[in-house]
């Protein structure tokens, strides 16, 4: 670079002042780079012109910036120029950048995506679980990271510490999750690319988790029989009651709501399932008797199955299944276990089709297109399934009022 684009000395600088001066100075470098003497201070500036517009851009305050650190930030602008690119507009959009880049921690965007997608898409048992995943596992490695700078690595190493204490299920829900909070961060623009697509195979396959069912008349007839003699508190007692009969999902059982019931129908519709649809279940009579009871003593609350310690709230999730392991039914039997049986027996010994059990399990059941069918298809058919399943399980109940230890079941 020639003499004159470097025309001061460390040495000028140093001793340049306003009271040497006496009156705001500016000892020029070249290039547009001056040094701006005033009485408050010293300050590096550059001249350019952009766009026909003469602009100052402030590079630092002397000695904190050298004379050169200055010229290699004046250099680092007329590179800018030679693209047509502002340098103040630049360092504008840096600037913007970096507060963007600090502000989106992964923490601050797995939040988002919980409250506008997450709970939207699923239960609320379902997103109360995968938040509480994160925040035990993913948030104290993660959390703070800006969510554009964590890298694979960073996500393995979460990954890992869940593996070695065992969970490996859950080493595996936090990977999709993780996986889905970065394919969101990437549609609104914080992040280049989902992470988690690095990963794919580094974890051993988990076995899947099946639940415990009971799945033989003879079998069922004594749960039924044991059920009618549990001792536990009415809602309790009357939940547990309903379970076989309407086969729900534990979660949607629990936060049924009295205005989702059409009496004169006599059917029950939810707008949303964990899987994110609505559906409607058809009410035998038995089930209608059991509602009636039940709003004798909680018609008050919204809920159907109020919680103990607040009607405000529904009952626990852990309501029924503690109630199944009180009556020593641990490993045999679960609240999920009564889908499983409903599952078969309904497919094996009642002759139901296929797509109409699914269809009342609330899954998402697809024509030859691909289509979801909607929560009305087959509802006539779901009607009559329902009563003739409610009345096979009352015939089973019927036929065994003795209760004997239960000793096999199937797990499916």
């Amino acid at each position: 670079m020639s003499r004159t684009m470097n025309k001061l000395t460390k040495n000028t600088i140093k001793h340049a002042s306003f009271e040497k001066f006496g009156k705001r100075t500016k000892l020029a470098d070249g290039g547009g780079l001056y040094l701006d003497v005033q009485k408050a201070g010293r300050y590096w500036r550059m001249k350019y012109r952009f766009g026909g517009k003469e602009k100052l851009l402030a590079l630092g305050v002397y000695p904190s910036i050298s004379l050169k650190e200055a010229r290699t930030k004046r250099d680092e602008a007329k590179r800018l120029l030679a693209d047509s690119i502002d340098p103040m507009t630049h360092r504008s959009s840096i600037k913007t950048e970096r507060i963007q880049t600090a502000t989106n921690t992964f923490k601050a965007v797995a939040e988002e995506w919980l409250e506008h997608v997450h709970k939207k898409s699923v239960g609320e048992t379902t997103s109360g679980r995968n938040e509480r995943r994160l925040e035990m596992y993913a948030y104290p490695k993660l959390g703070r990271q800006p969510i554009a700078e964590v890298e694979p690595t960073d996500v393995l190493a979460v990954l890992r510490d869940i593996e070695k204490a065992g969970h490996l299920e859950s080493a595996h829900r936090v990977k999709t999750l993780i996986g889905q909070i970065f394919r969101y961060a990437v549609s609104i623009g914080c992040a280049r690319r989902d992470v988690t697509g690095d990963l794919r195979g580094i974890l051993p396959p988990s076995k899947p988790k099946h639940h415990a069912a009971i799945v033989t008349p003879d079998e069922i007839a004594k749960l039924l029989n044991l059920i009618d003699g549990y001792w536990g508190t009415p809602t309790v007692r009357l939940a547990l009651n309903m379970s076989p009969y309407v086969f729900l999902r534990p979660g949607e059982l629990r936060t049924m709501r009295w205005d989702e019931i059409d009496w004169e129908d006599a059917t029950w519709a939810r707008e949303k399932t964990k899987n994110g649809e609505a559906f409607i279940v058809p009410l035998a009579r038995q089930v209608v008797e059991i509602l009636h009871e039940l709003h004798e003593i909680n018609g008050k609350s919204e809920w159907v199955f109020p919680n103990g310690h607040s009607r405000k709230r529904p009952m626990s999730d852990n309501g029924i299944n503690s109630a199944l392991k009180r009556m020593e039914l641990r490993d045999i039997m679960t609240p999920h276990g009564f889908r499983a049986m409903a599952r078969t027996v309904l497919a094996e010994r009642l002759g139901f089709p296929t797509e109409i059990i699914e269809m009342q399990l609330a899954h998402r059941v697809r024509d030859v297109h691909g289509r979801a069918y909607n929560r009305t298809t087959w509802l006539p058919e779901r009607r009559t399934m329902m009563k003739k399943w409610a009345d096979y399980l009352d015939g089973l109940k019927a036929t065994n009022k003795n209760v004997t230890p239960i000793h096999r079941a199937e797990k499916v």
